[in-house]
């Protein structure tokens, strides 16, 4: 017998295919909390039959417009754009669309970024931004990474200060005696920051020579390399080990040191901060303390679509940890 086909399948089609009742198939399709397992047995069954949300009338009835804005300042750097991924789909899992601003680290983008939520009527804003006198207002429902806007406001990011900390102790596990911390760091203040203060608490507890090089985003890089090159002497470098902010400047800073055939991990040790991965050989850029973006990510969707039930404080850290690059001697 040929079985006909469901051309307009409908919510009670999906709860039949999968299983489970009405009610949880609309939490799952509402963007509403629900276990994992029963969340893939009705997207599974979603995919299968060729279920279509109605949006419209989806808006209508909740009076939402199942749209989330994403301010970000760039995808040229490869956390931003790890995170932009890992954001989207987990706001796609919901139902929710991602709209995506990028505002160039220019403050005056960022607020007209707002402005667009707000005459949009945009569900809400996960915003990663660089605007010291950003107003956001009452009527938007905003989580951020990494910034801190307003006490009220929750921030997701990674524990910075934790970052730091193994860092350190790992440079000098492994033999480091004399450590430098580099950082392009910007002038807005951040969970960022705390990434030195770890670096510096273990150096000071454990009486290791250190310093910290520090350098605003909006200034020129040739600092850095200046102090590189006045600390090379007879083809050896002051420091042995090094922890760089981020994986971005780890790779510049491994660049200049082997054209000047200082050898790492041989001469100087080397830690990033990201986990950023090299997509060509699927394996990660330097040493590097590992952000857990994709927990990031949900966990700041989990906090917008459902403010009530997560009841989340001002700052939800979530924690780091190393893995060995190629940059340390394991």
């Amino acid at each position: 017998m040929k079985r006909e086909t469901n051309l307009n399948p409908t919510m009670k089609d999906v709860a039949q295919e999968s299983g489970l009742s009405l009610a949880t198939v609309s939490k799952v399709i509402n963007g509403l909390p629900v276990g994992k397992a029963s969340r893939q047995k009705v997207e599974a069954a979603i995919k299968k039959l060729g279920y279509q949300v109605n949006n419209y009338a989806r808006a209508l009835k909740s009076n939402k417009t199942y749209s989330v804005a994403l301010v970000l300042p760039s995808l040229k750097h490869p956390f931003f754009a790890y995170l932009t991924d890992e954001l989207t789909k987990s706001l796609m899992s919901r139902g929710y669309r991602a709209i995506l601003m990028i505002t160039n680290y220019d403050p005056d983008a960022e607020q007209k970024s707002f402005a667009m939520v707000r005459s949009n009527k945009m569900d809400g804003v996960i915003a990663l931004t660089y605007s010291p006198d950003l107003e956001v207002g009452d009527s938007i429902s905003i989580v951020t990474i990494d910034r801190h806007l307003d006490e009220d406001i929750p921030c997701v990011s990674s524990d910075n200060f934790r970052g730091g900390e193994l860092a350190a102790k790992k440079l000098i596990d492994l033999g480091c005696r004399k450590l430098l911390f580099m950082r392009i760091t910007s002038r807005i203040q951040g969970e960022p920051n705390k990434r030195c203060a770890g670096f510096e608490s273990v150096c000071q507890s454990r009486n290791i020579d250190y310093e910290t090089l520090l350098l605003m985003d909006d200034e020129p890089e040739e600092p850095i390399f200046q102090f590189l090159e006045n600390h090379i002497h007879d083809g050896e470098f002051e420091y042995d080990g090094i922890f760089c902010n981020s994986d971005i400047l780890a790779g510049q800073v491994i660049r200049f040191l082997s054209e000047r055939n200082i050898s790492i991990p041989d001469q100087v040790q080397l830690i990033g901060y990201d986990g950023i991965i090299d997509r060509l050989t699927d394996s990660y850029v330097c040493s590097t303390i590992e952000q857990p973006i994709a927990q990031m990510a949900e966990t700041a969707v989990n906090i917008l679509l459902n403010p009530d039930e997560n009841n989340a404080g001002a700052n939800i850290c979530l924690p780091v940890r190393y893995v060995s690059g190629g940059t340390t001697k394991e």
